[in-house]
């Protein structure tokens, strides 16, 4: 039962499945299951979508869906990447926009579980971009690489605490990407949760004039979800933007 008084309790992590070995908890969680079922409902429906070899030549709904999302994120990689390399990263960064996408907008639905409220699920995302980042540099430039960390041009007397300063923006990037993200999405998830429960108090004040009331905070709450819907789809979009420039300054070392 939820507790309406409590806004921080949709974000408890339940264990489903108890698994431990020794200190170690593997515990299978309400926000594994969210996760995986979320992902899989998603290659699901892009399997159902693309049938008959590659889809229909006159789309439905959801292969129309799926397709503009498609181009729409390929556009992004290609912009942001390049014409040639783009191609070369755009199904990683399809997979980590329709990821993140479909935990943020599924997190919404009433008795749900918004797994990117989380700290380290989005610190573990954000992780995996900064070491893919810094993989593909070395990979690229070799020793060249360190070259990124000191702007072309620089005077002699301040390449020490330039250096300093794009070290620290480098491994800084880990945490804002990270920050962001999980930050809009557990303030605005909290602020419904508020409003839903101050409503919900006046509505079982017993007070008619009150039961009237109760129809702003209710009302604001609708305004809401509409944003939260809108924050859901630009978090998604920002992270997928930022990993494409990250990747872009990765290869050219800008």
């Amino acid at each position: 039962m939820f507790n309406l008084s409590n806004p921080l309790e949709q974000f408890q992590l339940v264990p489903l499945i108890s698994i431990r070995i020794g200190d170690l908890d593997l515990s299978f969680t309400n926000s594994t299951f969210f996760m995986v079922w979320r992902l899989t409902v998603f290659l699901l429906l892009v399997y159902l979508s693309t049938l008959n070899g590659g889809g229909s030549i006159v789309p439905n709904r959801w292969q129309l869906i799926i397709e503009n999302i498609y181009a729409v994120v390929l556009g992004i990689a290609l912009d942001n990447i390049g014409a040639k390399t783009g191609l070369r990263f755009f199904p990683i960064v399809f997979v980590l926009f329709m990821f993140i996408l479909c935990l943020n907008l599924i997190g919404i639905v009433p008795y749900s579980f918004t797994v990117t409220s989380h700290l380290i699920v989005t610190l573990c995302l954000s992780l995996g971009v900064f070491l893919g980042r810094t993989y593909i540099m070395v990979r690229e430039h070799k020793i060249e690489a360190f070259g990124f960390f000191l702007p072309a041009g620089t005077p002699l007397a301040l390449i020490p605490l330039l250096v300093i300063i794009e070290v620290v923006s480098y491994f800084i990037t880990v945490i804002s990407l990270s920050v962001r993200l999980f930050a809009n999405i557990m303030r605005g998830h909290i602020l419904l949760k508020v409003l839903i429960g101050f409503a919900w108090t006046i509505i079982t004040a017993g007070r008619a004039i009150l039961f009237v009331a109760h129809i702003l905070p209710l009302g604001i709450v609708f305004i809401l979800i509409g944003l939260e819907l809108a924050v859901s789809v630009i978090q998604a979009y920002v992270f997928r933007v930022l990993t494409c420039i990250y990747i872009n300054d990765a290869i050219n070392l800008h």
